[in-house]
C-alpha cells in the first residue's frame, strides 16, 4: 500500500452508479460520452480511483486507459461489470 489518502469517484450513467454512495464514492453521473468527458476533466486531484461504466470508460479511452496521458499519479481506473 502507497499509503496515499484520497478519495474515490465514479462515472457514468446515473442508474448504474447511485449505489456507490451508500459507501461515499463521489458521484459523476454521465448520461453520454461528452458528459463523461467532463466529469473526467473535473475530478480534483485527490481522487485516486474511478470507477468506470462501460459506457464511460469507451468514451474516455485513451484519456482513463492509462499512465500517459493520466501521468504515474494519475487516479487508478475499474471498468465496472
Amino acid at each position: 500500500m502507497s499509503g496515499q489518502d484520497g478519495r474515490v469517484a465514479a462515472i457514468g450513467e446515473e442508474y448504474r452508479i447511485a449505489g456507490y454512495a451508500l459507501a461515499g464514492v463521489q458521484l459523476h453521473p454521465a448520461p453520454d460520452a461528452t458528459a463523461a468527458r467532463q466529469a473526467w476533466a473535473g475530478l480534483e486531484a485527490d481522487v485516486v480511483l474511478v470507477l468506470l461504466t462501460r459506457s464511460a470508460a469507451a468514451a474516455l479511452a485513451p484519456a482513463a486507459a492509462g499512465a500517459a496521458v493520466s501521468g504515474p499519479s494519475g487516479p487508478l481506473t475499474a471498468v465496472l461489470p
